[in-house]
């Protein structure tokens, strides 16, 4: 059946919210929090690491590090506790982005049972298990992601393990890709373009014959089926196939698309399809699908990103983060004056569902109405 990607309605009277049909935590991301609570309760006593933030997320990394929960890494993955410091009698938790199998094997090295305290999610899991399986049948595998983002090292990391592999980051990237899998530009130019972004021997003269796509989980869905959509275009036409022998050359990997970020972003589809005055998205600053979700905003309307319900100050006044400059910026007289005033409002899947409620409270607050989301509570079925 076709899904419906309506959004809700929240009718305050002088202003409206249309809440995006799917936004939030996703499977992973609840399975990842709720196993890193369960970790600190059943260990009382213990010194129990991150290895890095669980989930891009203020709110939820705050509540962890009050817990006595400390991260080994940044997000970039730079050292924040040294790692000569971890003994076998310590606890790492695994975050939902996986690691890479280097990373694994010095904690296991030292004694530490990684595979019980592992949050990865299966979604993640199954792009690795995908990759193998192409690997098996003597694919390149190309990886389309963020270079540094966590999720993207750890895939990049399960890929190469078994077979020649690439990152790139855009559609630009698979453009340049395209012109060296053809013959339009020479070999040595790869080398210095994809620095650091393929395999150990990788040769483009062997490796660029026989490929696959796979994603960084948190990417624009539509994105990576663009860019796996362009880059089988280029190996039909490069040798001369026909479609239906494509398998010979470039591998079918539509199946490692996670559901619940493609269900966000189509969600965000539905939502910008209203007629509205701007849009509120609500998220971690470095959440990659989050950042996805604004873009798509963006496009249409004046949107605002925020990490929590604090960065609106007044009805006058918002503090908010730019994509473009990747700084926080204040913005006065962000709320227009028609009325009823319409707001598009979705969140990343790392954020929890409360925060948006409080964002709600705290722009409904402004205009003096009398209903409260308790009120609204059956439209959130």
């Amino acid at each position: 059946m076709k899904k419906d990607f309506t959004p809700t309605l929240l009718d305050f009277g002088p202003v409206q919210i249309y809440l995006a049909r799917h936004f939030g935590f996703c499977y992973g991301v609840e399975n990842a929090i709720e196993i890193a609570f369960r970790t600190v309760d059943e260990n009382p006593g213990k010194r129990i690491f991150l290895l890095s933030e669980m989930i891009h997320n203020p709110q939820v990394n705050a509540d962890l590090l009050a817990k006595g929960v400390h991260f080994l890494q940044d997000t970039k993955g730079k050292e924040l506790v040294s790692l000569d410091t971890i003994t076998g009698d310590d606890i790492v938790i695994i975050p939902a982005f996986g690691t890479t199998l280097a990373m694994e094997k010095l904690l296991n090295d030292k004694g530490i049972q990684t595979e019980k305290y592992n949050t990865t999610c299966p979604f993640v899991e199954k792009v690795w298990n995908r990759s193998e399986q192409i690997a098996g049948k003597n694919y390149t595998v190309i990886v389309h992601g963020k270079p540094a983002h966590e999720e993207t090292r750890a895939t990049f990391s399960h890929a190469a393990a078994n077979t020649p592999s690439l990152v790139i980051n855009d559609m630009n990237e698979a453009i340049i890709l395209g012109q060296f899998i053809s013959g339009e530009k020479a070999a040595e130019e790869f080398y210095t373009l994809f620095e650091g972004r393929y395999s150990e021997g990788f040769n483009t003269g062997r490796d660029l014959q026989k490929i696959g796509v796979v994603n960084q989980t948190t990417m624009l869905a539509s994105d990576t089926q663009g860019i796996a959509d362009y880059l089988k275009q280029v190996m039909i036409n490069t040798y001369n196939l026909e479609p239906e022998n494509i398998e010979e050359r470039f591998a079918d990997t539509r199946d490692t698309l996670c559901y619940a970020t493609n269900d966000n972003q189509s969600a965000v589809y539905g939502l910008l399809e209203q007629d509205a005055q701007l849009a509120i998205v609500v998220g971690g600053y470095n959440s990659s699908n989050t950042s996805h979700l604004v873009e798509l905003c963006e496009e249409k309307l004046p949107t605002y990103f925020i990490n929590d319900p604090a960065k609106i100050i007044s009805e006058k006044t918002i503090v908010h983060f730019d994509l473009h400059t990747h700084e926080e910026k204040t913005t006065e007289e962000y709320l227009p004056a028609d009325r009823p005033l319409k707001i598009l409002m979705t969140s990343g899947a790392s954020c929890p569902d409360a925060v948006v409620e409080k964002v709600i409270e705290k722009i409904v607050g402004f205009f003096g109405v009398e209903k409260t989301i308790n009120n609204l509570q059956e439209l959130f079925v």
